[in-house]
């Protein structure tokens, strides 16, 4: 079995810790979690963090390589 890097994202909010492991493959779950946290009115995650670290989550997701269109050298320009 391959080792798979394990993507952190954290908050501490008052005397509360929040800790979200997640694999680049899970960043729709990871999400999907703090919007279930956000929604929960017992705990002093907002959605305001929830929005806060979605970003992030999306901001370390991989994007696929962009292909470069290179004109073909045996055609006139």
């Amino acid at each position: 079995m391959a080792a798979r890097d394990i993507n952190v994202i954290a908050l501490v909010k008052g005397g509360e810790r929040y800790v979200f492991l997640y694999d680049d493959e899970s960043c729709d779950q990871a999400i999907e979690a703090l919007a279930r946290h956000a929604a929960n009115p017992e705990l002093s995650f907002s959605w305001y963090d929830a929005a806060v670290l979605g970003q992030k989550v999306r901001q370390n997701t991989p994007r696929p390589r962009r292909l470069r269109f290179v004109p073909r050298a045996d055609r006139p320009a």
